[in-house]
């Protein structure tokens, strides 16, 4: 008996490795389920810039409208990754690659993702894949238990790996079956809202013929939408019917979506492209706004700041009211080391966004940095507000826990800097920090009380982080 199951050990690791590769067949299907933790642990990069960040809230709000969900309700996330990708994870949470933006062609093909990936969350996709993950990885066990089974009563090993691959193929067919479902489901559910809020299909369409060409290639050389969005022949054929039926079906891009689209796509390359590829496409012979625009941050990236100077104040001095380009103005000289004289073009970015959280965020950061004791207040009073607005910003949080500290506030500086280990899953320091605010603030105050909270917070995750 011993010299069988020994024989059996080899069919026995081959088969465990069947049962995990259905997570290499769909790489970010873990990270629909876990969320941003798991998009932390494999090292994703998250792009945090307010006009792109509103581009694409005023795309989607419309359409999260239509599917009758509130804009707040869901968040958006830019992941800085060139491939060709968007998904929902953590929850109502929209994730996408900055190589979509770039590689879209028109608004209209970045607004017919979202109106997918929205009509995922609509359809309450994430819960429903999640069993059908526990689903399928049963039904992959069970057949591995009667594989070694079969195998251990026949003396065969061979009848092991039958019945374990037999499993695996079932479960990954009947996987894949229902993910195709709800891809299908999901481009109608987008379609409906398209439609609802007057826009056209066809951007939706051109998506998925853009996909339709990358199947062909290896998986290794496919971008991650293929793998995890799986494309058929059925789906655009469906969706270009759907077209032909839609009213709006040759509806133009909105004007106004198309400004937000060549300014994003400039400001990705100047920033992520490098000079080089700049320049080939933006020359110095084009003196369009975002020609300017791109070549700014393609200066100001290599630290070519006389040139990237002379963009942004030419793009000021023709549009006075831009908020972004005061933003970029601030944040060159910051790069230059004149803090000081980056505090105006900071507060006039503010000034014109005053509800954008990232540009009271890099205001609130020049006020703090200049180490002058009468700006604290200011600061203190716009932090407080952005944490309020975005209370994952550990950025923030720290900011806030520096202010108040040099304002000597100390049992408010150990509550901010608790809020932002928490966020960073320091739980540890966190925990400290909040029994230090605790001691330190009056019993029965809000932060006292918001103390209390991050310290059970902390010491929950730090159990169930044990447990597992």
């Amino acid at each position: 008996m011993a010299l069988r199951w020994s024989s059996l050990r080899r069919p026995l690791a081959v088969g465990c490795a069947l049962v995990f590769a259905i997570a290499a067949l769909l790489p970010t299907l873990a990270a629909v389920i876990s969320g941003e933790a798991l998009a932390q642990r494999r090292g994703v990069s998250l792009v945090r810039d307010a006009e792109i960040e509103n581009t694409i809230r005023a795309y989607a709000l419309p359409l999260l409208a239509a599917a009758g969900l509130t804009a707040d309700s869901v968040q958006v996330h830019l992941v800085n990754d060139r491939s060709l990708n968007a998904f929902v994870a953590g929850g109502q949470r929209i994730f996408v690659h900055t190589g979509l933006l770039q590689r879209a062609e028109r608004p209209a093909q970045v607004i017919g993702v979202l109106a997918h990936e929205i009509g995922h969350i609509s359809g309450g996709h994430l819960s429903r894949m999640e069993d059908s993950l526990s689903n399928a990885s049963a039904l992959m066990i069970a057949s591995m238990l009667l594989g070694v089974a079969a195998g251990v009563a026949s003396g065969n090993p061979d009848a092991a790996v039958a019945g374990m691959l037999a499993g695996q193929q079932i479960a990954e067919r009947n996987f894949l079956s229902f993910t195709r479902g709800q891809e299908a489901a999901a481009d109608q559910a987008g379609a409906n809202f398209l439609d609802a809020t007057q826009q056209s299909i066809m951007g939706l369409v051109e998506f998925m013929k853009i996909l339709a060409n990358q199947e062909a290639l290896q998986a290794e050389r496919q971008d991650p939408y293929v793998r995890t969005h799986p494309l058929s022949a059925d789906r655009v054929a469906a969706l270009t019917a759907r077209a032909e039926q839609s009213r709006y079906a040759r509806a133009p891009d909105n004007p106004e979506n198309i400004e937000r689209f060549k300014r994003m796509q400039a400001k990705l390359m100047g920033y992520l492209d490098g000079l080089g590829a700049t320049l080939r496409k933006y020359p110095e012979s084009d003196t369009s706004p975002y020609a300017r625009y791109a070549r700014a941050f393609a200066y100001f990236r290599t630290l070519d700041f006389t040139r990237a100077q002379a963009e942004v104040n030419s793009l000021i001095a023709e549009f006075p009211n831009d908020p972004y380009y005061h933003e970029l103005k601030g944040d060159i000289l910051i790069d230059m080391g004149n803090v000081r004289d980056a505090l105006q073009p900071h507060r006039r970015a503010h000034e014109l966004g005053p509800r954008e959280p990232l540009l009271a965020y890099g205001y609130a950061r020049v006020l703090v940095a200049l180490e002058d004791n009468s700006l604290l207040p200011e600061a203190v009073t716009i932090l407080k507000d952005v944490v309020q607005r975005e209370p994952e910003s550990s950025a923030a949080w720290q900011q806030l826990a520096i202010a108040y500290g040099r304002s000597g506030d100390i049992g408010m500086a150990s509550l901010a800097s608790a809020e932002r280990y928490l966020v960073e899953g320091a739980l540890r320091d966190a925990q400290g920090q909040a029994e230090r605010a605790q001691r330190l603030l009056k019993e029965g105050t809000p932060g006292w009380l918001r103390a209390q909270d991050v310290i059970a917070a902390a010491k929950e995750r730090r159990r169930e982080a044990r447990n597992r």
